[in-house]
């Protein structure tokens, strides 16, 4: 059945504005691949301003779903799910900002604040239109392949919901480890990159982050050896001095040059759990502290992190894990166990209970 419609809510349209005034667009995002021959994506998401009240959704064949539209219009348009899929959304059900689906396509949107720019909405092609934020819940339950995806994106008018928002990219990976970027740019011009290095963050563009990765040459694993300078020796105080330079900050370029360095460094692991796994214990160096991003004093939000959850994805597997800012156990969902032919529709918290589990020990 078609999916019960509403006016966009005062605090989503907040958070869609806030998303362009406050520095909260820090997705990063990396690609593994295992010895048995899976491919894993792991990714993080931030948003420092309020609490996102993330929810799991699972999404059965069959299911209808109408996009919003600019204004509050809710005739957009209308997507049947042809595979069955589970979603990780934000500030509502219909919003999955990170997903797997049956076939082994994995899509998940990246904030893409000042460079992205979509086509101007057309009340007259608003059967063919679908909000940015509702492009992946699409795809998802539309595709099974990277190749599938480019000619279903290019079958429909992507917009904004509110033109004082972010503009998103999207990350699209199928069974195979082929991944591919999107990036909509020059009022409506689709780009589909084909990202052989696996690492995302947000702004610039993909091709100028791959550029940026050149002013990094030096860099390098291990420790750097000694050398004389004249008549001293400089050696290293501790172990990683071949990063030396590496950049710390948490600006997306940053971000960026750290992720390739930390993704390529990494030991290949044997299976794709232990990648999963793996691409937790790297992205733990993206977290974001809450108060870093506002002025001192100026958190607006009473939240844990800024990183409210990081997902890993094993495509091959069908299997999506996530931990979140109140719960760093890391959760998982396998959708072999799905039956998406019976299964309902359904949207679930991330977290019953928003607090860090602490587990006492009685010696």
């Amino acid at each position: 059945m078609i999916m019960n419609r509403k006016r966009l809510t005062l605090t989503l349209l907040a958070a869609l504005i806030g998303t362009a005034t406050l520095p909260a667009d820090a997705c990063t995002g990396i690609t593994l691949k295992s010895k048995d021959g899976h491919t894993v994506v792991a990714r993080t998401i931030e948003w420092g301003g309020s609490d996102l009240n993330s929810q799991y959704v699972v999404v059965p064949r069959g299911y209808r779903q109408q996009s919003f539209l600019p204004g509050g219009g809710k005739d957009g348009l209308e997507f049947t799910a042809r595979y069955g899929y589970i979603g990780l959304s934000v500030e509502q059900e219909q919003f999955v900002a990170e997903g797997l689906n049956e076939a082994g396509l994995s899509a998940g949107l990246f904030y893409f604040p000042a460079y992205g720019q979509y086509e101007a909405y057309n009340p007259a092609e608003k059967a063919s239109t679908i909000a940015d934020l509702q492009l992946a819940a699409y795809v998802l339950g539309e595709c099974a392949t990277v190749d599938e995806v480019k000619k279903a994106v290019q079958e429909v008018h992507v917009v904004q919901i509110d033109p004082r928002a972010s503009t998103v990219h999207w990350r699209f990976t199928d069974t195979t480890g082929r991944q591919v970027v999107l990036e909509i740019t020059d009022g409506g011009q689709l780009h589909f990159y084909e990202n052989t290095l696996g690492v995302l963050t947000n702004s610039p563009d993909l091709p100028w982050h791959l550029t940026n990765l050149n002013n990094y040459v030096n860099l390098f694993p291990g420790s750097a050896p000694a050398q004389q300078l004249g008549s001293v020796e400089l050696k290293q105080f501790g172990a990683g001095s071949g990063f030396l330079g590496l950049p710390g900050d948490i600006t997306p370029p940053s971000r960026f040059v750290r992720a390739a360095f930390y993704q390529a460094t990494a030991p290949q692991q044997e299976t794709a759990r232990k990648a999963a796994l793996q691409g937790f214990q790297i992205l733990n160096n993206f977290d974001i502290p809450v108060g870093i991003e506002f002025a001192g004093g100026k958190v607006p939000a009473d939240i844990p992190s800024a990183t409210q959850w990081t997902s890993a994805t094993d495509m091959k597997g069908r299997v999506i894990y996530f931990r979140t800012m109140y719960d760093s156990r890391i959760r998982a969902i396998d959708l072999n166990g799905i039956d998406f032919a019976k299964a309902s529709y359904r949207a679930v918290p991330l977290d019953a209970k928003k607090e860090q589990p602490v587990d006492f020990i009685r010696p």
